[in-house]
């Protein structure tokens, strides 16, 4: 007779992942023989820099760089990071403190609901938004709150109507611009109203930053505003704008008084991150804006087949907008992007992601991946086109 063992109780307030559902099922269609197109997911198809892959090869092929590393990652690594931010941002921070590398930002995100969220208190999250925000925040204990963004405030939160709630026990508001999954860029004008408003309410913020050099020819951090580092964490990565998702590289950027909790926590849950990734790391971090010009000469050649395949779908979207992705208001005709990504998957055998698992605002859109090569979205106009699931 086996043991039946009842999982926490934390775990109630958490679903497992919509991304790691879903995609069960579509390897279980091509299991059956559906040959499923999938425009879901932002996993970069592209590689890394030829000389950050040489950095990581030649690294990991020394013996005595295999072992146990530091938690706040080797000063090479964190000096390169200040670099970065000085460099592409006009950011300065102290590599020695106000930098903490991570073993990808979605683990920042958890180490920094884990070092200061508890029961009782309550953090903002936008909606529609990433889900990590709200899953790491409940399953630290905390009230989570949204604040809704829509299309007429230009993706950015109402702060006049967040001032009339009651924000007392508010400690962490998040905030990703340029946001996911909408691409939409905040001004310099609303960081300054953001840090005026956290000021006023003792709130700390967390803007996660992973897509500002992707379809965005300003780059920005907020921690470009003068006194946000007062008030504000930024978490970073090399995901994204380097091609090194799979890698697991990130960092936290702020005081260390902000920084140090988290590192406290961070300790307790890893052994700190594997030589050759952070020496590779270095490398890519030294790339100079041609490398980011070739890569969105790649991303804006897709983004206008991904328009082309909203267009067959009646969808509405902004063609200036930003990350590697498409964000596209769906047709009256569908109550819910859920219908039509459905519609989509059934008919014509391409998965399209809706909007609605970002929050409640994005019931009404859907979400388009940058991350294909064009043959395939190529592929998937012809099938809308032909109403073709593709199987022969």
């Amino acid at each position: 007779m086996s043991l039946h063992i009842t999982a926490a109780s934390r775990l109630n307030s958490v679903e497992e992942y919509y991304f790691s559902k879903k995609l069960k099922q579509i390897a279980a269609l091509k299991e059956s023989g559906v040959p499923i197109i999938n425009l879901g997911i932002g996993s970069p198809d592209l590689a890394p820099s030829s000389e950050t892959i040489a950095a990581l090869t030649e690294s990991a092929a020394n013996p005595a760089n295999h072992a146990y590393q530091g938690y706040q990652g080797i000063p090479a690594l964190r000096e390169a990071f200040a670099s970065f931010y000085a460099k592409h941002y006009g950011v300065t921070v102290n590599p020695a403190s106000e930098i903490l590398p991570l073993i990808g930002s979605k683990e920042g995100i958890m180490h920094i609901a884990m070092a200061y969220l508890e029961k009782g208190d309550v953090t903002l999250i936008p909606n529609p938004g990433y889900p990590t925000y709200s899953a790491a925040c409940s399953l630290a204990g905390a009230t989570v709150e949204s604040y809704e963004l829509s299309a007429s405030t230009g993706w950015l939160p109402d702060l006049k109507a967040l001032e009339k709630r009651d924000l007392s026990k508010v400690k962490i508001m998040w905030v990703n611009y340029p946001h996911m999954p909408t691409g939409a860029q905040a001004t310099v004008e609303f960081f300054t109203e953001l840090r005026d408003f956290a000021i006023r309410h003792a709130i700390l913020l967390v803007n996660d930053n992973p897509y500002s050099f992707i379809l965005n020819e300003k780059p920005m951090s907020m921690l470009s505003i003068p006194g946000m580092q007062d008030v504000a964490i930024e978490l970073n990565s090399l995901s994204k704008s380097h091609n090194m998702a799979g890698w697991r590289i990130g960092a936290a950027f702020g005081k260390a008084e902000f920084l140090a909790p988290v590192l406290k926590f961070k300790s307790n849950m890893d052994s700190g991150m594997f030589l050759p990734l952070q020496q590779a790391a270095v490398k890519a971090l030294s790339a100079d804006s041609a490398w980011f010009e070739n890569q969105n000469r790649i991303y804006r050649s897709r983004q206008k087949l991904v328009f082309d395949l909203l267009d067959l779908l009646d969808c509405v979207y902004d063609p200036a907008q930003s990350g590697m992705f498409v964000w596209a208001k769906i047709p009256t005709s569908f109550d819910s992007g859920y219908a039509l990504s459905d519609k989509i998957l059934d008919e014509n055998a391409v998965f399209i992601t809706p909007g609605g698992i970002f929050g409640t605002q994005g019931d009404g859109y859907i979400r388009i991946s940058l991350c294909a090569q064009e043959s395939v979205f190529s592929q998937a106009i012809d099938r809308i086109k032909n109403h073709s699931n593709g199987i022969s």
